[in-house]
């Protein structure tokens, strides 16, 4: 485990310069500018795979096809991680489209801090307006536990941080196939531990902190509410959980309708299974079929679905799972979208509306 640290920040799939020159690149779209209107329309025909989807959710999905990345289940999870994203996407078409980067309201830091086994990266946004100390939302991206950074999920934390105004605290975590589960779980909560623990070093308030977490993240966030429910210790007050990786059931009715969709397919979720799990028998592992775990006594909950995405099945079976617990729980579909949707606020209405929601949601548990 010495290499741990080397591992975690090498598994960047952007080369890491300052934390604030990458939010510059990476993660400003966050917050839509009113008064740059630009109608997006799509050049193909609708995706079999995704007769619903919106036109400018279609863009970003042909632009990021355009990009010429190879399908990632075909790949080693080096080489997955050197393809095109979905924020390299929306990236390419606010360019095309000359849509302005909104300018950001949040200044980031970096830095490295003690985890099992090593060390893991932090990104910390801080609002520029306000008054500290600021409530904290500690931040678990997506990528499969497998794939991407906090670079490629910039925008959700910077529009969180902008909306909320509170601190973010993004977390990198390994990944397998170098780091099999639970090492991303276990790195999860000593962040999370971290933050508890050293809040006011960063003007964050420690008795205000919530988690946000994006498909393997939101898998991640609700394990961290798990893990502190469980060790007795101070529990989130609230989670939001995006798209969330939250079963092992890949014949349910969203994995079946939409096993070819983009940027998410069926068949992207089993390399991710084969590459984090040391067996598919783990799967079962509760801290992966999270709709089988015991879920009572969880924060209040906002889970954040998108149509037309394999896991929408069973983010809609843990909100089920999560109030059965008697667990204070809002479910929220958007038609149209796929998966990723969330930090594309700059393109898509959608994800402008879902980190609004967020943000509320955010701020009320907050007593802002």
């Amino acid at each position: 485990m010495g290499g741990l640290m080397s591992s975690i920040i090498s598994c960047d799939n952007k080369p890491k310069s300052s934390d604030t020159a990458e939010v510059n690149e990476y993660a400003k779209d966050s917050v839509v500018d009113e008064n740059k209107k630009v109608n997006l329309n799509p050049t193909g025909g609708i995706p079999a795979w995704g007769t619903t989807i919106k036109p400018e959710m279609q863009v970003v999905i042909e632009k990021l096809v355009s990009l010429g990345g190879k399908p990632i289940e075909t790949l080693t999870a080096k080489e997955a991680r050197m393809q095109p994203t979905p924020t390299d996407a929306v990236m390419a078409v606010m360019k095309e489209h000359n849509m302005p980067m909104p300018t950001a309201l949040c200044d980031t830091m970096g830095k490295d801090i003690p985890v099992t086994g090593g060390k893991t990266h932090v990104r910390i946004y801080t609002p520029q307006a306000g008054t500290a100390p600021y409530p904290v939302i500690v931040y678990y991206h997506g990528g499969g536990f497998v794939i991407a950074d906090i670079n490629v999920y910039g925008g959700s934390s910077q529009g969180l941080c902008e909306q909320t105004g509170a601190i973010i605290v993004s977390v990198e975590y390994p990944k397998g196939p170098e780091h099999k589960f639970p090492m991303a779980h276990t790195v999860a909560f000593d962040a999370y531990k971290w933050v508890l623990k050293n809040a006011d070093s960063f003007k964050g308030d420690a008795s205000k902190i919530a988690v946000v977490g994006e498909s393997a993240g939101g898998n991640l966030a609700a394990n961290v509410s798990i893990m502190a429910r469980d060790k007795k210790m101070q529990m989130p007050l609230y989670q939001v959980l995006v798209y969330p990786i939250a079963s092992n059931d890949m014949n349910s009715e969203s994995y079946l309708k939409y096993a070819a969709s983009k940027p998410l397919s069926k068949p992207m979720m089993a390399w991710f299974v084969k590459n984090y799990l040391v067996s598919e028998d783990q799967s079962a592992d509760p801290r992966i079929n999270l709709v089988n775990a015991n879920l009572a006594g969880l924060p209040k909950t906002l889970i954040v679905g998108a149509e037309i995405d394999p896991l929408q099945t069973e983010g809609k079976l843990l909100s089920e799972k999560l109030k059965a617990a008697n667990v204070e729980t809002e479910y929220k579909l958007y038609d149209g979208v796929t998966h990723e949707f969330f930090g594309m606020a700059t393109v898509v209405p959608q994800a402008k509306d879902a980190q609004a929601l967020a943000s509320k949601k955010l701020k009320s548990a907050f007593g802002m």
